[in-house]
């Protein structure tokens, strides 16, 4: 078997079980079972569990960030762009199987012992941040803002983890909203 489709079989494996049952009560052997690969050829594609973790990680924010784009540039407006980020992400907390943010979940279980695994998630919130503060810079905000509609987008997928349901990422939309407001952004965002 190629390398990249038994890649390719590890990963879309590790991801459906680390995101759906976590990390820690994901073994190797249930990514075996779940790819169809042996043993043998899962650890000469990723020698230690941690491999594969970054390896998801690393898949998954390519894809993550990607829609996030599609979605947001479907709106003209540039303010309407900061806000639609709060759109998408109600329509991924309403996604069947949806279990929070894979990366704070990660964190919260590896953060503290693998230093790869902390590295892949702050890479992947900076750059999140980064995308943040560019819409807010297309807007003509304050660049400060882009760390307030950071906190909100973080705060939300945090909460709609708990709580269920996209109410959340609303919530937090309307005090982005009222962040720009308070900046002088033109009511016609509505």
């Amino acid at each position: 078997m190629d390398s990249t489709v038994a890649r390719d079989q590890a990963l879309d494996a590790a991801e459906r079980l680390f995101y759906g049952r976590g990390i820690q009560a994901v073994g190797m052997d249930d990514i075996r079972g779940a790819s169809g690969l042996s043993l043998k050829r899962l650890y000469q594609l990723f020698p230690a569990k941690e491999h594969l973790v970054v390896a998801y990680l690393e898949r998954r924010d390519v894809r993550w960030r990607r829609r996030l784009a599609e979605h947001v540039a479907t709106h003209e407006d540039p303010a309407g762009r900061v806000l639609a980020v709060f759109d998408w992400l109600g329509l991924w907390f309403l996604e069947p199987g949806f279990r929070g943010c894979a990366w704070i979940n990660s964190f919260g279980e590896l953060g503290a012992t693998s230093e790869p695994v902390a590295a892949q998630v702050r890479a992947h919130k900076r750059a999140f941040r980064e995308y943040l503060a560019g819409l807010v810079a297309e807007a003509g905000l304050p660049p400060a803002l882009a760390d307030q509609v950071h906190l909100l987008a973080e705060g939300a997928m945090v909460t709609a983890a708990v709580e269920g349901g996209a109410e959340p990422a609303a919530r937090a939309g309307r005090a982005v909203r009222t962040l720009m407001e308070v900046r002088g952004v033109p009511s016609a965002i509505d």
